[in-house]
């Protein structure tokens, strides 16, 4: 299996004359099934991977095997970055359903961005979204009530698939609502209890994995969420080390009171 120019999305932005000049830089394709790891924390880091389909689970583990998710990497993001700074990875990638990447070999990356600066420049703008999006939010969620956690968490997933073409107003949920309240810091009970309100008050509409936010206003209101998003500038590491702080001192319900 192979993969063309384009489908990374490290050469969005890029003219087709530019695209011409990379031709040849990824040839290979990985399919990776459900349930399965890409990689796993501490394998060595010798590329990255651009999704072309599915999403993925990235996930730290406590010693004792306890399971902390820290993103939900979907079509269009770049699975790896996290790992250049050590030359390993940091997290697990699981595959929530069956999933394509395409395989960059990081050393030929590097080479042909020193010689070519459009894809540098590129690579440094996708590095800086990447490494602070999924963390900032968990680490702005700490401070949140269920609601606004579970409102922040559907806004920014409907503004992902927004940017990627696709409704921001009906999707599907990949992940179960217990990962949900796993990455969340939130007990399964509670996550289904708040979806449910947020139905019943006619913010949302949901049916088992099927999603519709029928207003995005007064989910914003609800979450005090701004329509810009969510961000922050932690790195991979500090996130890390917040997920395991989390797995051996979860945040307690009282901080998700209502």
């Amino acid at each position: 299996m192979s993969c063309s120019m384009h489908d990374l999305c490290l050469v969005e932005g890029l003219s087709a004359a530019d695209m011409e000049q990379l031709a040849g830089m990824v040839k290979t394709r990985r399919r990776v099934r459900r349930g399965s790891y890409l990689y796993k924390a501490g394998d060595p880091f010798d590329a990255i991977y651009p999704i072309r389909a599915g999403f993925f689970k990235s996930r730290v583990l406590s010693p004792d095997g306890r399971e902390q998710i820290i993103g939900f990497p979907m079509p269009g993001d770049v699975l790896g970055f996290d790992a250049i700074s050590r030359g390993s990875f940091h997290s697990d990638a699981v595959a929530l359903e069956d999933a394509d990447v395409c395989v960059v070999p990081f050393s030929e990356l590097e080479s042909i961005g020193r010689r070519f600066p459009p894809l540098q420049q590129r690579l440094h703008r996708i590095i800086s979204r990447e490494i602070v999006r999924d963390q900032g939010l968990m680490m702005l969620l700490g401070t949140m009530r269920a609601e606004e956690r579970i409102g922040a968490f559907l806004l920014e997933l409907s503004r992902r698939f927004m940017r990627r073409g696709f409704s921001s107003s009906q999707f599907i949920l990949r992940m179960t609502r217990e990962e949900i309240g796993n990455y969340l810091g939130l007990k399964l009970e509670t996550v289904s209890r708040t979806l449910s309100r947020l139905q019943e008050q006619g913010v949302i509409s949901v049916e088992q994995r099927k999603m519709q936010i029928i207003s995005h206003d007064r989910l914003r209101v609800l979450s005090g969420v701004p329509e810009s998003g969510l961000a922050t500038d932690m790195s991979p590491e500090n996130a890390r080390r917040v997920a395991l702080m989390r797995i051996h001192q979860p945040w307690s319900e009282s901080q998700s009171s209502q």
